[in-house]
């Protein structure tokens, strides 16, 4: 009797969180590693957060709530699309859970029956395809080209579309390329969506993320066909430094959301409570916290970009929004650093992060092995550093 499901197989660990717990293992064993692997802010939760967290733990409110979240967290969601985004929900339409990819993965099993295909932008978070496998469903990869800033187009849609068919992953700004579309390319890809019945999955946990004014669209605000054929998921994780507080949300058709809250009710139960509380807090509390963060990524956005695209070899597309970025840097493949001929973004990663202490995340965990992702949710001292390094390594590879 095999030990171990078979759906286990499909797949694999997270690759970007294997290589920040790497980071962190060589740095207690004090080798000064750089980590451009963490795909979390570097700020510290707000204080009016932290406050209303610790507030609910003195009032006692250390209780279970309802599994799909409180009717308070659904209604600061709820005045949060009003507000942000012209859209208009119901408690119904809402499911809290334990993360932004909690969310994603109760999504993934209530949608998707084996034989379905799904189809995946590239390059792509990671989870989306391994999602796909443990629901018996088939991930269809589609290629955006970096000569079109890493976006798909209607026509790469039509063609990967089949009878099997059942949903499309949207996630504008990306992880891990930072690319972001218009309303007008996402008002097209919708299109080919809706003519073909595909339920549209639009992931906008970087929805704050947003530089040089462009203009954040949420999908289901095209229009209300598009919006009954859509479920957003977003989460505070990233626009309010709250990674490990675990909280995040989907909006969609109540049917869809009902059978993700029968999931989590029979999986993890309701998200935390003293996090509820503080996501509260968060979504109706003052904002200028985020609009600093976002200020000081830009700057770092700035300097990262250039720097790249500065060292021979590297070229580096600006990204619109998230905290990514996505060199491509397989001009150095054949050459040999370390004993070792590189043959792809795996190779030169391991490189990067042993001789020259640099930790990065290898393209190929996002479908395009041709290019190398670093995070700049660091300090600008580390991202200064950290560039240096590899700088300097990459002149080393003969």
């Amino acid at each position: 009797m095999e030990p171990v499901a078979e759906r286990t197989k499909r797949i694999k660990p997270s690759p970007t969180l294997a290589v920040t717990a790497r980071a962190k293992e060589l740095k207690s064993q004090g080798v000064d590693v750089v980590g451009f692997g963490a795909g979390e802010p570097d700020f510290d939760t707000p204080d009016n957060i932290k406050a209303a967290a610790n507030a609910a733990i003195a009032e006692g409110f250390t209780k279970y709530t309802p599994a799909g979240g409180m009717d308070e967290l659904k209604d600061a969601v709820i005045e949060k699309f009003r507000k942000d985004n012209g859209l208009t929900y119901s408690r119904k339409e809402i499911l809290i859970s334990c993360g932004g990819k909690h969310s994603l993965y109760n999504l993934f099993m209530a949608v998707l029956n084996p034989g379905d295909e799904i189809i995946v932008p590239a390059p792509y978070w990671v989870s989306y395809p391994d999602m796909a496998l443990l629901s018996d469903a088939t991930p269809v990869i589609v290629s955006g080209q970096e000569a079109n800033g890493f976006r798909i187009t209607p026509s790469d849609l039509e063609k990967a579309i089949t009878p099997k068919t059942r949903a499309l992953v949207i996630n504008s700004p990306s992880n891990p390329t930072g690319a972001a579309y218009t309303g007008e390319e996402l008002t097209a890809l919708t299109q080919v969506a809706l003519t073909h019945n595909l339920l549209i999955i639009s992931d906008e946990i970087y929805e704050k993320m947003v530089y040089d004014g462009f203009p954040f669209i949420s999908v289901a605000s095209l229009g209300e066909e598009i919006k009954k054929n859509t479920v957003v998921c977003n989460g505070v994780s990233k626009t309010y430094s709250m990674t490990g507080w675990r909280i995040g949300y989907a909006a969609g058709p109540p049917a869809i959301i009902g059978a993700m809250n029968n999931i989590q009710s029979q999986s993890t139960s309701n998200p935390t409570s003293i996090a509820q509380k503080a996501a509260i807090e968060a979504l109706r509390g003052p904002q200028d916290s985020v609009n600093k963060m976002v200020a000081e990524f830009d700057k770092r956005r700035m300097y990262i970009v250039d720097r790249l695209n500065s060292i021979p070899g590297v070229t580096c597309f600006k990204p619109q929004g998230s905290f990514y970025v996505f060199p491509n840097v397989s001009s150095y493949y054949g050459k040999t650093g370390a004993g070792k001929k590189l043959g792809g973004s795996g190779d030169l990663a391991a490189y990067l992060r042993e001789p020259a202490q640099v930790a990065v995340v290898s393209g190929d965990a996002f479908g395009s092995d041709e290019h190398i992702r670093l995070s700049y949710a660091t300090s600008m001292a580390t991202i200064e550093k950290g560039l240096d390094r590899i700088e300097a390594a990459l002149k080393e590879l003969k």
